[in-house]
C-alpha cells in the first residue's frame, strides 16, 4: 500500500493547507502534535482496535450483492460500513479523535453534523468516554432528520440548531468553528470529514482507511479470497466514507470513483458538485475545490442527502482529482431516490441516501461496468431517510 502524508504546510500539491484565525493556531498545533504522538504509540492503537472490534464491530463484512450483480451484470460487492455501531462509517473518526480529546485533557467536544450520522457518532464516543457534547446541525437538518437528533439528545449531546444561511451543512460547520474558537481550552472540535484546516484532513483520514485496509485484505484475490477489484465506488460529499476506502488503493490499477451529489441537475445549478462542477478556492480553512460564484462567493449546495449538500470537498479529494487518482462523477437526485428504492426491494437492505447516490452510478453504468469486479462502500444505513423519503413521496417528490 502506498502510503504518504501531507507537506509540512499541511498541503496535498496545492490543496489543503491552514487558512484559520490567529486564535486557532495553537490549537490546530495542539492537535496535529497530540495525533502524532498517539499515531506512534502502541497503547493508543491498542486501545483503538479493542474499541474497533468489541465496541463498532469490525471488521465490516463484504457481502456479494447477487441481485444487484444480476440487474448490473457485473459482480457487485458491498462493504458493509452501514453495519458498523450507530450505522455509518462515521464511528471510525469519532472513536480515534474522542480517545485524542482525552489524552489533550479536555471534557467537552464540539461537532457539526448534516445527516446526522457524524452527530450520533460523536454523541456516542462520548457517551462512551465520558464526554460533554455539543452538536451542531442545520435547522433545514434538523426537520430532515429528526430521527437522528432525538438519537443524540438520548445520548446526552446538545444539539444546536443553525438557522443562519441556507441552514445546513455548511452553515453548522462555520458555527462549530466559532464556537470552538471561542471554547479552544476545554474542547476539541471532532470534525466529522476530511475537511477543514491541517492536521483534520490528513487525521480523519488515517483514522477512516481502516475501511479500505480491510477491503485489501477481504478482497486480495489470493486463494481463499474473495476476488480483487476493478472499481470502488463511493459516495462524496466531504469525502471521508470514500477517503476511507480510496486511500488503500491508490495507484494500485483500480478505478476509483467518487459520486457526488448533481441535485436537480449540473446545469440547474442547485447541486453540490464541487469536484465536478466547482472551482478552486478557500472553504473552512482549506484549499479546495468548492462552489463559488465569479467574485469567489460560496454558492449554497443542494442534495437530497443532507450529508452531500455540502459545497466543498476534502483537499485531499481535489489531489486526487487533478491527479488523476480517481475519477469524480455526480448524480441526479432523482437518480438517487430511484436507487434507494430499487436496491432496497433486490438486496432487502435500506442503503443510507448518501450511499444510493454511489449505487444508482453503479445502474446508470452498468453498461460499461458488465464483466468486472465492483465494489460499493455502503457507508450508511438508511433507517435515518426513511421518513424524508416517505414525506417526499406523500408530497408528490420525485
Amino acid at each position: 500500500m502506498t502510503e504518504y502524508r501531507p507537506d509540512k504546510s499541511g498541503r496535498f500539491g496545492e490543496f489543503g493547507g491552514q487558512f484559520a484565525p490567529e486564535t486557532l493556531m495553537p490549537a490546530l498545533q495542539e492537535l496535529e502534535t497530540a495525533f502524532e504522538t498517539a499515531w506512534s504509540d502502541d497503547v493508543f492503537h491498542s486501545q483503538l482496535a479493542e474499541l474497533f472490534a468489541s465496541f463498532v464491530g469490525r471488521p465490516t463484512p463484504v457481502y456479494h450483492a447477487q441481485r444487484l450483480s444480476e440487474r448490473v451484470g457485473a459482480a457487485v460487492y458491498l462493504k458493509r460500513e452501514d453495519l458498523a455501531h450507530t450505522g455509518a462509517h462515521k464511528i471510525n473518526n469519532t472513536l480515534g479523535q474522542a480517545l485524542l480529546t482525552k489524552r489533550m485533557g479536555k471534557s467537552r467536544v464540539v461537532a457539526e453534523t448534516g445527516a446526522g450520522q457524524h452527530g450520533v457518532a460523536t454523541a456516542t464516543a462520548c457517551a462512551l468516554l465520558g464526554l460533554e457534547c455539543v452538536v451542531y446541525m442545520g435547522a433545514k437538518d434538523i426537520e430532515r432528520q429528526a430521527l437522528n437528533v432525538y438519537r443524540m439528545r438520548l445520548l446526552g449531546a446538545e444539539v444546536v440548531a443553525v438557522h443562519k444561511g441556507a441552514a445546513t451543512l455548511k452553515d453548522a460547520v462555520s458555527e462549530a468553528f466559532r464556537y470552538w474558537v471561542s471554547s479552544v481550552e476545554s474542547t476539541h472540535y471532532i470534525i466529522g470529514s476530511v475537511v477543514g484546516p491541517h492536521p483534520f484532513p490528513y487525521i480523519v483520514r488515517e483514522f477512516q482507511k481502516i475501511i479500505g485496509i480491510e477491503l485489501h485484505d477481504q478482497m486480495s484475490g489470493d486463494p481463499g479470497s474473495l476476488p480483487r477489484p476493478d472499481v470502488i465506488v463511493a459516495s462524496v460529499g466531504g469525502g471521508s466514507n470514500a477517503m476511507g476506502i480510496f486511500y488503500p488503493w491508490i495507484r494500485s490499477g483500480v478505478d476509483l470513483v467518487g459520486v457526488e451529489a448533481a441535485g436537480h441537475g449540473l446545469e440547474s445549478g442547485e447541486h453540490g458538485a464541487s469536484l465536478v462542477a466547482g472551482s478552486p478556492g478557500v472553504l473552512h480553512g482549506s484549499m479546495t475545490y468548492m462552489l463559488q460564484d465569479s467574485d469567489g462567493q460560496v454558492v449554497e449546495a443542494h442534495s437530497v442527502s443532507a450529508g452531500l449538500d455540502y459545497p466543498g470537498s476534502g483537499p485531499e479529494h481535489a489531489y486526487f482529482r487533478d491527479e488523476g487518482i480517481a475519477r469524480y462523477v455526480a448524480v441526479t437526485d432523482v437518480e438517487a431516490l430511484a436507487a434507494f428504492h430499487e436496491f432496497s426491494k433486490l438486496e432487502g437492505i435500506i442503503p443510507a441516501l448518501e450511499s444510493a447516490h454511489a449505487v444508482a452510478w453503479v445502474l446508470r453504468e452498468a453498461a460499461d461496468l458488465a464483466g468486472k469486479t465492483v465494489v460499493i462502500n455502503l457507508s450508511g444505513r438508511g433507517d435515518k431517510d426513511v421518513q424524508q423519503v416517505a414525506a417526499m413521496q406523500e408530497g408528490g417528490a420525485q
